[in-house]
């Protein structure tokens, strides 16, 4: 004996509905998870903005080099740099910088000077590479 099975008309859409449901469900959580990347992004910001101002005030600079140099101490610290802004900002609030960031600033500082003055000088501490491949 031989049986057919006879499905409802409409079963592809309810198999449809399913799937755009769960493509929803996946849109929604990519949407959370990237909010909250933009808002770590902006609170980031912020601090780095803060500190940004801080050197174009105290180097003194404009926007451009000062973020250079805060990017240049990141770096050289292997810091993210939200993390080196938040600590220059806690070290004007009178929190010690590392001895580490102590030493990628000077280091900044003077490669900042020296571009300044247009001189291409390795800045005093690090030996200079004349000869060497």
């Amino acid at each position: 004996m031989h049986r057919t099975t006879m499905l409802p008309e409409n079963w592809w859409d309810v198999a449809a509905e399913a799937s755009a449901e769960n493509a929803t469900g996946q849109d929604v959580v990519a949407l959370r998870a990237e909010n909250d990347q933009l808002r770590r992004a902006l609170a980031g910001r912020t601090v780095i903005d803060q500190a940004c101002g801080m050197v174009m005030v105290l180097a003194p600079c404009r926007r451009g080099p000062a973020g250079k140099l805060l990017v240049d101490i990141s770096r050289q610290c292997n810091t993210k740099l939200p993390e080196v802004a938040a600590a220059m900002v806690a070290a004007w609030e009178g929190e010690p910088l590392s001895r580490l960031m102590q030493r990628a600033l000077r280091r900044a500082l003077r490669q900042l000077y020296a571009e300044d003055r247009g001189c291409d000088s390795p800045p005093a501490d690090e030996p200079s590479r004349r000869g060497r491949p």
